[in-house]
């Protein structure tokens, strides 16, 4: 399903997740696509945490970089399209800087779970694949989510028909999808088809976490209506 709106309506403008979406896409637009071997300098490679391969650009940096980064326009198109629909009301409860941090802090999470997991399990050909997309920050937005508004509703597309879910049953499925590609979290990290299904489960993991922290259980009750 692609979702396409929620029917929590947003108390405030979200500068920042319009401002995430923008850079994301002048990135595309005005780097990548003119450049495209410029992306696999400021990709993030899980070797170069171990200093076990050289790249152009340090890890320390890279790891900021690529989630700024897309292979192509339906990997940015379905990643943007998941922060407009969710990361605006998560924006709301957090304000705009908590939520700038909180994304750029599950966006690190998120690299640093899938780099952990394909040096522990993964072969010395999956360290050196480039990580790049924003898909694990958003994991993040995704898991505080589901913590603050599991009952809105989420309307989208299920193939070609008009569909409507509850925000806990999509999301659900959705992370425990990522679950099942990334072999539970525990095996063949190389085995994703190219998708990073470790940051997805480490950045919606640390969403959840930090939300129940931040808020506990009883944000979504008061805002769903």
């Amino acid at each position: 399903m692609i979702p396409l709106s929620d029917d929590v309506p947003a108390r405030s403008f979200p500068w920042v997740n319009t401002s995430l979406i923008a850079a994301n896409f002048a990135v595309f637009l005005f780097l990548e696509l003119p450049n495209p071997n410029g992306m696999l300098a400021w990709s993030f490679y899980p070797c170069a945490a171990e200093n076990a391969c050289h790249t152009a650009e340090p890890w320390g940096v890279t790891w900021l970089t690529a989630m700024f980064l897309h292979a192509g326009w339906d990997h940015i198109l379905g990643n943007m399209i998941f922060l407009f629909v969710f990361g605006r009301n998560v924006e709301d409860a957090y304000g705009h800087l908590g939520y700038l941090l909180f994304y750029l802090a599950g966006g690190f999470v998120a690299t640093a779970t899938q780099t952990v997991m394909t040096l522990l399990a993964g072969s010395a050909a999956d360290a050196r694949v480039p990580n790049l997309g924003a898909s694990g920050a958003i994991a993040a937005v995704l898991g505080a989510y589901i913590v603050l508004y599991p009952r809105s509703q989420v309307r989208g597309l299920f193939g070609i028909f008009p569909a409507r879910i509850t925000a806990w049953i999509f999301l659900g499925v959705w992370f425990l999808y990522q679950l099942i590609e990334a072999n539970f979290g525990l095996f063949s990290p190389g085995s994703g088809g190219g998708v990073a299904f470790f940051a997805h489960v480490g950045g919606f993991t640390f969403g959840v976490i930090v939300t129940l922290l931040r808020f506990g259980g009883d944000q979504g009750t008061a805002s769903t209506a």
